[in-house]
C-alpha cells in the first residue's frame, strides 16, 4: 500500500482516468477508486471526476460521491461536455463543485483550465489551483462553458476537417499536411483528434450545440458514427488511422 497521507478519489470513465491516475501518483499522492472509498473515510483530500461522454454515469457518479464524502471535500469535475454549473445543481453540496478540463496526453499540457460553477465557494476555487500546481502545473481560471478554451477551440477545428473529409475536399493525410505546413500545428486535427479520442471530441461538439444551439456548433455526422462505431482513434487502434500494429507490439 502507498505510503502517504495525501489521497486523491479518482472516479468515472474517459481518457482522462489513466493519466490523471499516473499523474497524481507522480507527485506522491495515493489513489483511490470509488469502489474502495469506504477504506479511506477521513483521509480524502479531493475528489476528480473524469466522465465525458455518457452524462447519465457523469451524473450517477457525482451524485455517488456528493453523498458519501464529508461537505468540505471538493469535486473536481470536467466540464468538456456540460457545464460545472449544471453538474453542481445535481448535488446537495454544490459549492464544492469546480470544474476544470484538459485533453489527453496530460504530459504534453503546460496549463490545466479550471472554470468553476456560479455555485463554487472561493475556498474550493484556491484549494483547486493549489492542488493543480502542486501537479506542477500552471493554471488558467475561464468561465464556466462547455469545452472551456483549448478543448473547445481544438475541437471545433476537429469537426470541421471532418466535414472537410465527409465532403470528399480532402483525404484526412492530405488535410493533416496542409494544417501542420499551413498553421505550424504539431499535429493535423485528424492525427490530434486520434490522439485525444474522438469521443471526447464528440463530447464537446454535441455540448456546444446543445447548450447554444447555432448550426456553427453542429457535429459532423461522420464524427458522430465513428464513436458509435467504436473507433475512437490510438487508444482503441482505429480511428481516422489504424493503430493495430501499435496495439499488437504494446501487449
Amino acid at each position: 500500500m502507498t505510503t502517504t497521507n495525501k489521497w486523491i478519489l479518482l472516479a468515472g470513465k474517459g481518457p482522462l482516468f489513466t493519466e490523471l491516475k499516473e499523474l497524481f501518483e507522480s507527485k506522491s499522492y495515493g489513489v483511490v477508486s470509488q469502489e474502495r472509498i469506504e477504506e479511506y473515510p477521513n483521509s480524502i483530500q479531493f475528489a476528480v471526476e473524469v466522465s465525458n461522454y455518457d452524462l447519465d454515469v457523469k451524473k450517477a457518479v457525482v451524485q455517488s460521491l456528493d453523498h458519501v464524502l464529508a461537505p468540505d471535500i471538493p469535486i473536481i469535475t470536467t466540464s468538456l461536455a456540460i457545464t460545472a454549473t449544471e453538474v453542481a445543481s445535481w448535488t446537495r453540496h454544490p459549492e464544492r463543485i469546480c470544474g476544470f478540463g484538459t485533453f489527453v496526453p496530460v504530459a504534453e499540457r503546460n496549463v490545466l483550465e479550471i472554470a468553476p460553477a456560479l455555485q463554487t465557494s472561493i475556498e474550493t476555487l484556491e484549494q483547486t489551483e493549489k492542488f493543480f500546481q502542486s501537479l506542477g502545473k500552471n493554471t488558467a481560471v475561464v468561465e464556466d462553458e462547455v469545452g472551456l478554451v483549448f478543448p473547445r477551440v481544438l475541437s471545433l477545428i476537429i469537426n470541421e476537417a471532418v466535414f472537410t473529409v465527409m465532403e470528399g475536399t480532402a483525404t484526412p493525410e492530405d488535410i493533416d499536411i496542409a494544417m501542420k505546413k499551413g498553421t505550424n500545428y504539431p499535429y493535423g486535427p485528424l492525427e490530434w483528434a486520434d490522439q485525444v479520442g474522438l469521443d471526447e471530441v464528440y463530447s464537446v461538439i454535441r455540448g456546444l450545440h446543445r447548450d447554444l444551439a447555432e448550426e456553427r456548433y453542429r457535429p459532423a455526422p461522420l464524427l458522430r458514427k465513428m464513436v458509435l462505431a467504436g473507433r475512437l482513434g490510438s487508444r482503441s487502434g482505429q480511428g481516422f488511422y489504424s493503430y493495430q500494429n501499435e496495439l499488437a507490439t504494446s501487449k
